[in-house]
């Protein structure tokens, strides 16, 4: 399947996974919406919806930078009314943007519970909601979202369950979306990475250099998601996705290339089994 001239509407694309994805599918000409927050960089995360439209057109695709807050509905859609304006539809949604708190429920504090559930959860639901009009008229049009497999192991509740309630039910809405949307051959799916990827996340929330060591680079995943929007979107849907997985199904076993330190040990992501 084509992405020439497709358009991939992305949050939280100015950094991270959804910038390696948006680079990824740049590489195969296609449009990419910029939507995250960051007009102006920090340098603890890096980045912006302006540095990262650059390097999506030096990579060759076309980039329309969109400050978003997906917080806020009408932000959402005047986002994607900019993008419908500029690029004449949206063909994909890719539901990135994420807030991540492991605390325990006794140091969970309200605006910190809020905020996951505010940008993983509503967001999530309410980009959605904006699209779908879009895709209805999209060519292959796909939904995925960056959210684990829904684990039932109680240890991924028992340290940080605010959460793991907002990462589940991010799946949920892919989940849930699949079978709405299906009659519309709209695909919904979720994607998951089976080890840490290095972000500025694992750097300065989980584990400092020594985690980023153990980890892939974001490029496994933005592989994965290349193959996932490639499928028929009548066919492809209600997944819970693996990276590791989705790139064996294609023949691709050796992932020595995506390791942070080469021949390092990797480190298990969260909401995944041994």
């Amino acid at each position: 399947m084509s992405f020439q001239n497709k358009t991939i509407f992305i949050t939280g694309a100015s950094r991270g996974i959804g910038k390696a994805i948006a680079i990824r599918l740049a590489k195969e000409g296609a449009n990419i919406v910029v939507a995250a927050k960051s007009t102006e960089e920090n340098p603890k995360l890096g980045g912006t919806i302006y540095s990262a439209a650059a390097e999506i057109e030096a990579a060759g695709g076309k980039a329309l930078a969109v400050q978003c807050d997906i917080r806020d509905e009408n932000n959402i859609q005047e986002a994607v009314d900019k993008a419908v304006a500029h690029f004449g539809g949206i063909d994909v949604l890719i539901n990135n943007a994420s807030a991540i708190g492991l605390t325990p429920t006794e140091k969970t504090e309200p605006k910190r519970f809020d905020l996951m559930h505010d940008i993983n959860v509503r967001g999530t639901f309410f980009m959605c909601k904006a699209c779908i009009p879009h895709l209805k008229k999209g060519i292959n049009s796909h939904i995925l979202t960056l959210s684990p497999p829904i684990n039932m192991d109680l240890k991924w509740f028992a340290n940080h369950i605010a959460y793991t309630l907002s990462k589940y039910n991010m799946t949920m809405i892919a989940l849930g979306l699949a079978a709405e949307l299906k009659k519309y051959n709209i695909a919904a799916n979720a994607l998951w990475p089976r080890t840490t990827i290095a972000t500025a996340a694992v750097q300065n929330l989980l584990g400092g250099d020594m985690l980023m060591n153990m980890s892939r680079t974001p490029e496994i995943v933005a592989d994965a998601a290349y193959y996932i929007l490639g499928k028929p979107s009548s066919e492809c849907t209600g997944n819970a996705f693996i990276d590791e997985a989705v790139l064996a199904a294609e023949g691709i076993t050796n992932l020595s290339k995506y390791s942070v330190v080469p021949g390092a040990e990797l480190y298990n992501d969260l909401f995944v089994g041994e």
